[in-house]
Parts: structure tokens; sequence; C-alpha cells
């Protein structure tokens, strides 16, 4: 080891002390360990014994910024491969790995600049963990050949169509970064790169990137959680002192982008239905003095009812509902871009000069200093927030140290972040804003140019053709033939668990209110907060069909004001306290969710109380509102996902049942509703006696139940009527239905039928046979097959839905357009053998899996709150967990094959495909089960 650092960070002393004493301040520090092993990798130790788990990252130095032009996209091409396979963990690799031992799934990101894989396990896996990410870095490169290549090529075309392609708006960044960046800037191509540049990459480009930027001198490894120290750095030497030292890499340089004249660019997007304007100016990099200031700048300029964009734009020339604004900065450079979806058809010159009144409002009136001590309440809530897991706080310090070299520079970057003044917030504008140049695209619907910005030219962009045998079949189950790399011990040993750890129930306790509102709760001390939900049940299951979206318009008008606020006075002392509130509609419920520090929680619930009992039912909001959900309405029709998933509820429960219908409402409906509507739905439904409190967080049950008296006597119980759901059955026979999208780069498909309430008998044993077939992420079948082995998606998956009511079985993915048939007799077929070929080998997977990770399962007060939600909802014990661990300990391979037999039978489901019915639409008679049935007229094919 070259040195050896402990630090223990108290940034407490920088939090809280903006408006509390320094006693009133709850204390929390982040401890770490640094080691720097004699091949210059940094490993970072966290200590965090609040629950048997352990998050384990390995953050690599490389992002598309490090690529060569012609050459881009193989950052992230990389973060696919490195969970193939490996020399010693073999076929499979880290995902293999981590449903055997109860992982949370593998995952990891790529960005302009850097590389991460991450997933939390229970603590017995760290050694395994540890051996897993030593063989990516030092004896991977061997099992990358050309089929693996071609395969994982395909998979990653596939991310881009489904992430760029076939999405609203998809390639505005591709515009932006081309015109933003000069060309030989590493910031001018995208980080998922190009489907061309992927296509050519070569075995050699590929071995060639991994040598030069996958060293132990180019990463680090942060171990946090349930640790011992001195052990886990055994384990680290052990594995990794080994790996040589990769040659040295020189830090890029700083280069800010460059618009040396105003650029504005269209395109007529396929799956727009509204005109969007971006405007972009390029600014600094990542922790610049003035980044900093910029974040408050971006905050102050777009979010809440004060912001000068949203007064201009959305409450005086009504010309839009939202307003996006932000500040993105990166190792090298930053930008700042705001951008503004407009209602139908206007135009976007409009826009453009409500932005321009919005800046000269802001040049006249500044921002405050009640303003400025607003937004950095909401920094600090998010700050604490982002340390609620030990996954979090290890992505924390990988970052500050592969970006700075110091995981402690976080007590820095708060400091920074609450130094910041009104002047400097007016400095960076007129520094990076006023009068400067920037790029503005305009995206609009297809036929509509004179839409966007006088005289906008037309944008580059490559679209991809839609061809039958386009990419040439891959086939990779065989594996990989290849000489093991040496290694002064054998490592293809994988190495044993550590002690079991101890299944640790949260304490719930439960309670009443004497108006009937019914409390479930856990106390949780590890930071300063309270998270809790009230669940008010009905939502859009109280609605008329002639009046759909009344449920969704109600809690969406909950927000905007109460009897002695305005909607803007309202938001301003929510986020004054750092909290934030929020009431939105389901198909079930109405829920109000909170989350507050914990020293501010008597003053949030203040607030809630007056959201919930005396709500303003303002007319100005209201009709914005109503706007606002219209022109969501309009984008879903041209979105394919939304367009399958509203579909597909439809096909599953028929056009007259409630449970069918967006709970938007429709263009129709949503235009006819009234204020007095929204009225009347509160009064007849807004009740405690359908209601539930759940609360997670620094707060014991006598604080908590002592704070609701004031609630207990306001909010009066009535009796609601909860509607008896229709009964549905699954289809007796198979049906392919067809929803036109035309020019999509992607088919959407919804395979499946009714199956399960939650409720049910079965329902839990269902989930757990689903596991293998579609549940299990990369451990399951459908992933297996149809992407591991054929490339044909980025993502594909089953599951069971049931609530209180009987819910679907689902299978859905996004595959590439010109084999949407083979998509789908793949799919078939696996079903149809799924019974038949479910072999011991899967049940012992299963089993592992389901029982290892719950010693994860109630780790952050997400986790805590769904529990409470289960317990609540379907009349659960409290240590439930352990019952269904039962069920998967003594479930039998029989049992499997009967629950798949019954609940995942493909010839008695709906088919639907969204897609391109030119390409696609006739191909769909080979699947075998009758004519595809078209549902929406043939549209035109449009021609580029």
């Amino acid at each position: 080891m070259k040195k050896i650092s402990i630090i223990i960070l108290a940034l407490a002393t920088f939090i809280g002390c903006q408006n509390t004493s320094v006693e009133e301040t709850p204390t929390l520090s982040i401890n770490y360990t640094k080691i720097e092993l004699d091949n210059g990798l940094d490993v970072i130790f966290h200590v965090d014994k609040s629950d048997p788990v352990v998050a384990v990252e390995l953050m690599v130095h490389v992002g598309s910024a490090r690529e060569k032009e012609g050459r881009t996209g193989f950052a992230h091409l990389f973060e696919h491969l490195l969970f193939l396979e490996s020399e010693n963990l073999g076929k499979g690799g880290l995902d293999k790995m981590s449903a055997r031992i109860g992982g949370s799934g593998a995952n990891g990101s790529t960005s302009r600049d850097r590389t991460n894989y991450l997933q939390t396990v229970p603590k017995d896996a760290l050694e395994k963990m540890i051996w897993a990410e030593a063989d990516k870095l030092g004896y991977f490169i061997n099992t990358v050949t050309e089929p693996v290549l071609a395969k994982e090529k395909q998979v990653v075309k596939n991310e881009k169509r489904q992430s760029v392609d076939n999405r609203p708006y998809g390639h505005n960044q591709y515009v932006i970064g081309k015109n933003l960046y000069p060309k030989n800037h590493p910031y001018n191509w995208q980080v998922i790169g190009s489907l061309e540049d992927l296509q050519n990459a070569t075995l050699q480009d590929v071995k060639d990137f991994y040598k030069k930027w996958y060293v132990p001198n180019n990463a680090t490894l942060v171990l946090s959680g349930d640790i011992d120290i001195e052990q886990a750095t055994k384990w680290v030497h052990k594995y990794f002192d080994e790996i040589p030292r990769g040659e040295e890499i020189s830090p890029l340089e700083k280069r800010a982008g460059k618009v040396s004249e105003i650029k504005s660019l269209y395109y007529e997007d396929n799956f727009a239905r509204v005109p969007q304007l971006t405007m972009v100016w390029p600014t600094v990099e990542s922790y610049h003095p003035d980044s900093y200031a910029l974040d408050v700048l971006s905050t102050y300029l777009s979010e809440g009812k004060s912001a000068p964009m949203n007064k201009v734009l959305i409450d005086q020339l009504k010309l839009t509902s939202y307003v996006s604004m932000f500040s993105w900065n990166s190792e090298l450079a930053g930008e700042l871009q705001l951008s503004v979806r407009a209602f139908n058809n206007q135009k976007l010159d409009a826009i453009k000069t409500g932005i321009e009144k919005a800046f000269e409002l802001f040049e006249k009136e500044g921002i405050s200093e009640k303003d400025l001590k607003r937004i950095k309440a909401g920094q600090e809530t998010r700050f604490y927030e982002s340390l609620s897991s030990v996954l979090g706080k290890g992505t924390n310090l990988a970052s500050y140290n592969t970006y700075t070299g110091n995981p402690g520079f976080v007590s820095e970057d708060i400091k920074n972040t609450l130094s910041v003044t009104t002047k400097d917030v007016m400095r960076v504008y007129n520094t990076y804003l006023k009068n400067k140049n920037y790029v503005a695209t305009s995206f609009v619907p297809k036929n509509s140019k004179e839409l966007a910005l006088d005289g906008a030219v037309l944008a580059d962009v490559v679209e991809e053709k839609i061809v039958i045998g386009a990419e040439e079949d891959v086939q990779t189950k065989n594996g990989a033939t290849y000489t093991k790399t040496p290694s002064s011990f054998n490592r293809g040993i994988e190495p044993p668990y550590g002690k079991k750890p101890t299944l640790a129930v949260p304490e719930v306790y439960q309670t009443n209110l004497e108006n009937g509102l019914k409390i479930y709760g856990i106390e949780n001390d590890e930071v300063p907060l309270i998270r809790f939900n009230i669940t008010i049940e009905g939502g859009q299951l109280l609605e008329s069909l002639d009046k759909l979206g009344v449920a969704n318009l109600t809690a969406a008008l909950l927000n905007k004001g109460t009897k002695n606020k305005t909607a803007q006075e309202l938001e301003e002392a929510v986020q004054e306290l750092g909290a934030n509130i929020r009431v939105f509609g389901s198909k079930e419920n109405i829920t109000l969710s909170a989350t507050t520090l914990a020293k501010n929680y008597n003053e949030t619930l203040a607030l809630v109380e007056e959201i919930l009992l005396e709500p303003r039912f303002d007319s100005n909001e209201f009709e914005l509102l109503k706007k606002a959900t219209i022109s969501n309405l309009r984008q879903q029709e041209a979105n394919p996902n939304a367009i399958a998933s509203n579909t597909y509820n439809e096909l599953i429960y028929g056009k007259n049942n409630i449970r069918s219908k967006n709970t938007l409402g429709s263009l129709e409906t949503v235009e006819s509703i009234t204020l007095e509507d929204l009225k009347l739905f509160y009064e007849k439904n807004i009740s405690p006696s359908v209601a539930k409190l759940l609360v997670v967080g620094a707060i014991s049950k006598d604080k908590l139940t002592s704070s609701l008296e004031r609630l207990s006597k306001k909010w009066t119980s009535k009796e609601v009527l909860i509607p008896v759901d229709k009964s549905i059955s699954a289809p007796t026979k198979p049906a392919v239905y067809f929803y036109d999208v035309p020019n999509a780069k992607q088919s959407v498909l919804q395979f499946g039928a009714p199956a399960l309430a939650a409720t049910d008998n079965d329902f839990y044993a269902a989930t757990v046979m689903n596991y293998i077939l579609g549940g299990g992420g990369f451990a399951s079948r459908l992933t297996q097959e149809l992407r591991e082995g054929k490339g044909y998606t980025y993502g594909i998956r089953s599951g069971f839905s049931g609530t209180k009511a009987t819910g679907t079985f689902t299978i859905s993915s996004g595959v590439r357009s010109n084999v949407t048939l083979e998509s789908s007799l793949l799919i078939k077929k696996i079903l149809e053998e799924y019974p038949s070929t479910f072999s011991d080998k899967d049940l012992e997977t299963t089993k592992s899996f389901l029982i290892k990770s719950n010693a994860r399962a109630f780790e952050t007060a997400g986790a805590k709150l769904r529990m409470l939600s289960n317990i609540s909802s379907y009349n659960l014990k409290p240590d439930y967990i352990k019952s269904r661990e039962n069920t998967v300990t003594n479930i039998t391979k029989e049992e499997i094959k009967e629950l798949a037999k019954k609940y995942v039978n493909p010839n008695k489901m709906i088919w639907l495909i969204v897609g391109d019915a030119e390409t696609q639409l006739e191909r769909m008679k080979e699947l075998g089960y009758g004519d595809p049935i078209l549902l929406n007229e043939r549209q035109q094919t449009i021609k580029k």
C-alpha cells in the first residue's frame, strides 16, 4: 500500500446552521477509510451496520469523453460487456452470481466521464463480490469473442432505439451536442454512440479500449455497509494486488462548449404531438466555483409558481404547462438547458418571446434572500436523501474520489453550495446567459415546420430504416473458448459465504385515530428525515365514465393552494421547510406523499392539514391543470409505450370497465369537467374512513400520535363506498392485435391475460414461479433468450400486477422492428416449454435469490413504506416476509409447473403489438393465432 488515510466527515457543521442553532442540528457523518494499492487502485471503505447488507461499487474513470470520433459508444458498450462473462465467473458472469446470492440485481451506468458497476448484497456475500469485481478488472477481456461482441452490439442498438429513436424528442440531445461542442470536443457525441459506429466496432478496437482504460490506476472500488474493514482489506489485497498497473493516464483538458453565433435548428419528430423549444448555453465544468450559483439560478428561474419562467409562460401567456431548466455540469464542461413543451399548435416564436420577458423580469427583480434560503433548504433535504442507503453513500464517495481524488470533498461541496449569495446568482446570469450566444432546437410534429422558430434550419438527424433481415442472426449460447490469464492462486474457486445474516424485520406499530384514520409506522433515525403517505382509497374507481379524469384533477388541484394560501404561497411555505409535499391520483387511491427534515415535521404536518382540509379550488389553477392534462393526453397519442399501456388495458378489461381507462381521462371528458365536479368529488370521497397514514423516519409512535390530535378532530369521517370490481376472465383462445405507429423503430409488445388478485392464495406462489420465467432479470428465461441469446431487445420482463382486485399476468418488451415476429415466436415457445423444462437448478436459483435477498428487503425508507403498504392493504402480519420465506422454502418443482400451466398459458392470452404496420402487420399471421386485428386506421406512411 502506498498510503492510508482515515477521515471522518462532519457535515452538520455546514448543514442546518443556516436556519437553526448548532445544538438543534442533527449530527450526521460519513466515515470512510481510503487505501491505495501498489497498482494504483483506490479502495474506500464505509461502515454502516444499520442493515446486514453491503453495497459494492466499481467506478472506472472512462466515459464517452475518452472515445474517438468514429468509434463512439464504446464506454457504454463496455458497461454491457462486463456483465456477461469473465474468466473465473464463467458465462452469465456477475448477473448469474447475483441471482444466487440475493443481490439487488447487478447494474451499471455510463456518463460522459465515468462508468460504474454497482449492487447491494447481503453481507455474507462480500468476499464473493470482491472476487467478482477483481475478475472484471483483471480477468475479463479474453472472454470477448466475435459472437459475443456481435450480440451485445444488437442489445446496445436496441437500447438506443428504445431510449432515443422510438421516443418523442429523443434526438434532441444529439442535435444539441453536435452544435454546442466543436467536432473535436469529446462531448460532441452522445454517450450511447451511433448505430453506425457500434456496428463498425472490431474485436481489436474493443480489446485496445479495455487495455487502455480498464486498469487499476484508473478505477475506484467502494465497499459500503456492514463490513469489517480489516477483513475486507485482506480480501481486497488477495484478489486485486496482482492485477497489473496500466499506462499512466493524463487528465483531459477542461474545455467549454463554443457557440460563436446563435444557432437555431428544427426537426419534424415522428413521435411528437406538441412542439418543444430548447435553448442551451455553454457554461462551466463540475465543481467550478460558478457551478453552484448556476444550480441555484436554474432552480429559481424555472421551479415553482414564483419562478419568472412560470409566471410569464404559464400564468400570464398560458403557452405551456411545464418549463424545465437545469444546469448540467460534467467533468470537462457544462451547459444550462431551458426546455419548454408548448400547447398544441403553438408557434415557438411566442415561447421564445415569453422566455425573453421572463429574463427581463428576473433582471428587474433579481433573487431575494428568502428565495435563496428556500432553495438551499431543498438542497439540504435532497442531500440527506442521497445518503439514505449504503449504495447512495458509496456512489457519493466513489464520485468525489474519481473527479477530485478526495472522497472527503463532500464537505467542500456542501460548503460551496450553502455559500452561494444572491449576488453570485445574478453574476452568473450576466456572465453566461445575458446577451450570450446559444443553441436553440425546435422539435415539432410531422408536417408542422411552420411551428418552429422563424429562420431555423433543418437539423441533421440520421433515421434508421426498417429492413427485414438487416441484422445478422447471433448465437452465443456455447460460450467463449480462451486461455485463462495466469494467477498465483486458483481464481476459478468461488469464495464461500460468510456468516449468514439475521433477518431483521423492522418493528411496526399500529393504531387508529378517533376519526377512523389507520396508522402504520416504523421508527428509524439513520438520517434526520421523516417520510409519510396518507393514502385515501377510491381514486379513479369512484369516477363515472363520462367524467373520467376527475380524481386525477382533484388530487392535482389540492397541490395548488389552500383557503389561506395561494398556490405560490403554499409552494413557498413547503420549500422554506426543505420539505416536499405532493398529492396525486391513481387507479385505486388518492395519495398525499410528504418528505421533511425531522426538525420541521410539525410545520410540515400543519401544511398537510391545510392541503387536505382547506383546499382552495382556485379557478385559474383549475383551468391551467386542464390544459396541462389535455396536452399530456395529446403527447400520449404518439408515444408507443403509452399507446401500448392504454390499449392493453382496454383489451384486458373491456371498454366499459373503469379499470380499462387512462387515469388522466380522455380529451373529451377532461374538456367537459368543471370545477364543481372536483368540489363534489372531494366532498363525497376524501374521508378518513377509507384512509391510512404510513410513516417511516426519525419520529416515535408517541410523538406521531400526539401530533395528529388536531387532524383527528378537524377531519371528520363520512361513509365512502368503494365500487365492487366487475369480474374479468382470461380469454379462452388467443388473439393478436396490432396498433399502427408508422416508422416505429421498435415494436412494443404487451402479451398477457387477467390472472390474480394480491389477496389470492396463489398470488405469491405465482410470483415465485415467475422468477425464472421473466421476473428475475438476467436470471430469467425471457431475458436470456431474447436479449442475451438473440440480441432482439434491450429488456423484457413478466409479472403479476394484482391488488385487492384481479390483476394481470403480462409480458412486456420493446424489440427491434424487424424481428417483431421472431421475438413473438420465441416468447410463445418459451411459454409453451416452461412447465416441462423448469429444472431442479431453476428451483435452487429461485429459492436462493428470494430467501437471501430478504437481508436487504427493508434497507431504505421507500422499502419500509412499501412494507407498510402491503401490511395495511392486504391485512398481513408485520412479519409476513417470514411466511413468504416458508412459501419459497417449501415450494416444489411440481407446484411451479402447475402454476405455470394455470396462469401463463400462451393459448389463452392477448398478444398486442404496437409498431410499424407497413412492415410488420402481415408477418404476424405466422404467429399461428389467426389474422392480426388492426386496432386503428392504417396510418399514412411517412417518407423521409
